[in-house]
C-alpha cells in the first residue's frame, strides 16, 4: 500500500450528514473518501490509492455493514484492510458478531469526535506497522532463500573443482534438468527448484580420495567401490532439511546413479520406484559427461551421446523420459554451445 493510501480513509454510511461529520472530524489529518451503499463502498475499497481504513456502518438498506465486512475479508485484495464498525446498537452479542468478521472495532454513535480521531490513528498506526513487518519478513525471507541458493550452488562448483571437472558442466547438467524436466510436465516452480539443487548432484565427490578421483585409467573393483560412496557422502553432507530446495538437491545426490533396471547403486531402485529427479538427473549427467573430456576418458561427439541415451531407454534410463529428451535435443544443443568450455564443443548433425 502506498503512503497515500495509508493516509486515505473510507467513511460507509448511507445518510449523507453522518459522512459530513466524519469528514469535519477526520479531513485535516486524512483524505477522506466516503461510499453512501455497500456495493458503491466494495469498489470504492478497491480503487487507487486503496484506503488505509474503513469506517463502516451497520444498518444500511440492501448490503448491511456486516455483508460488506464480509466480503471485503473474503478478498484478497481487500481483506487486510482495518475496518471500524459505526453503529447505534448497543448490545455486545452485536459487536462480539461484527468482530468474528474480522472488524477490528466498534464507534457507536453518536461519535465523539476525539475518540473517532483517536481509535482511527491507533488503528492506522497499528496496520501499518504490520505492513511495515510483514515487508521485513519478506525481505529476510527472501535474502534467506537467496543465501541458500547461493550455497547450494557454491557447494556444487566446490564438487566439480575438487573433481577437475569441466568448469561449466554444472552450469549445464542443472539447465538440462530444468528443460527435461518441463517437457515431463512438471510445474515450472519445482522445475526451477530442480535447476537449483542439481549442481549439488556430485557435491560426495569431496570424499573420494584423489588417487580414485583422479585416476586416468579404469577403476578397479575396490576403486569402484569407493568411488559409489559419493553419493551416500553426497546425501550426508546435504543432510535431512525440510527446506524444498535442501530436500531435492539431497534426493538428486542420492538417486542420480540409480537404474531403470534396478542394476544401479546405492539401492538398487528400479523403474518408478526412482524418484523423477533422480531419473532426470541420470540422463542429463551421463549425456554432459560423455559430451566433455573428462581424465578417465575422451570426448564424444554430441549425436553418438543422444544415441548412447536413446539406446539406453528401459536399462539405464526412464524410457519416457528417453522420449521426452529425444524432442528437447535441440534446447539440449542450444545449452550446450552457450555455456561450452573447450572440449565440449562439435556441432551435432542436422
Amino acid at each position: 500500500m502506498t503512503a497515500a493510501g495509508r493516509n486515505t480513509l473510507l467513511v460507509v454510511d448511507d445518510v449523507p450528514e453522518n459522512i459530513d461529520i466524519l469528514a469535519g472530524v477526520l479531513g485535516s489529518e486524512y483524505r477522506v473518501t466516503f461510499a453512501t451503499n455497500g456495493l458503491d463502498a466494495l469498489a470504492a475499497a478497491l480503487a487507487q490509492p486503496q484506503p488505509g481504513l474503513i469506517l463502516l456502518d451497520v444498518m444500511m438498506p440492501g448490503m448491511d455493514g456486516y455483508e460488506v465486512c464480509r466480503r471485503l475479508k473474503a478478498d484478497l485484495r481487500t481483506r487486510d484492510i482495518p475496518v471500524i464498525f459505526l453503529t447505534a446498537q448497543s448490545e455486545v452479542s452485536d459487536e462480539e458478531f461484527g468482530l468474528s468478521l474480522g472488524a477490528v472495532d466498534y464507534l457507536h454513535k453518536p461519535c465523539h469526535p476525539a475518540i473517532v480521531r483517536q481509535r482511527v490513528r491507533i488503528h492506522l498506526e497499528l496496520h501499518n506497522q504490520n505492513l511495515a513487518l510483514e515487508e521485513r519478513v519478506r525481505e529476510r525471507t527472501r535474502e534467506l532463500e537467496e543465501t541458500r541458493v547461493e550455497i547450494v550452488r557454491r557447494l556444487g562448483r566446490a564438487g566439480e573443482y575438487r573433481d577437475n571437472e569441466t568448469g561449466f558442466h554444472v552450469i549445464r547438467m542443472s539447465q538440462y534438468c530444468y528443460c527435461l524436466a518441463i517437457a515431463a510436465g512438471i510445474a515450472p516452480q519445482q522445475a526451477e527448484l530442480l535447476q537449483l539443487a542439481a549442481p549439488m548432484h556430485d557435491i560426495g565427490k569431496i570424499g573420494i580420495p584423489d588417487r580414485i578421483l583422479l585416476k586416468p585409467g579404469k577403476l578397479d573393483e575396490e576403486e569402484r567401490k569407493i568411488m559409489q560412496g559419493h553419493v551416500l557422502i553426497g546425501a550426508e553432507i546435504i543432510g535431512d532439511h525440510p527446506s524444498g530446495l535442501l530436500a531435492l538437491a539431497r534426493s538428486v545426490a542420492l538417486t542420480h546413479h540409480e537404474r531403470w533396471d534396478g542394476a544401479g547403486y546405492p539401492n538398487g531402485l528400479a523403474g518408478e520406484s526412482i524418484p523423477i529427479e533422480g531419473r532426470i538427473a541420470a540422463i542429463c549427467d551421463v549425456f554432459d559427461a560423455l559430451t566433455c573430456v573428462r581424465i578417465y576418458k575422451p570426448v564424444w561427439t554430441f549425436d553418438a551421446a543422444v544415441d548412447y541415451i536413446v539406446g539406453e531407454a528401459g536399462k539405464a534410463f526412464d524410457p519416457a523420459l528417453v522420449a521426452l529428451f529425444f524432442d528437447v535435443v535441440p534446447q539440449f544443443a542450444e545449452i550446450r554451445a552457450r555455456y561450452a568450455d573447450g572440449p565440449c564443443v562439435g556441432e551435432p548433425k542436422g
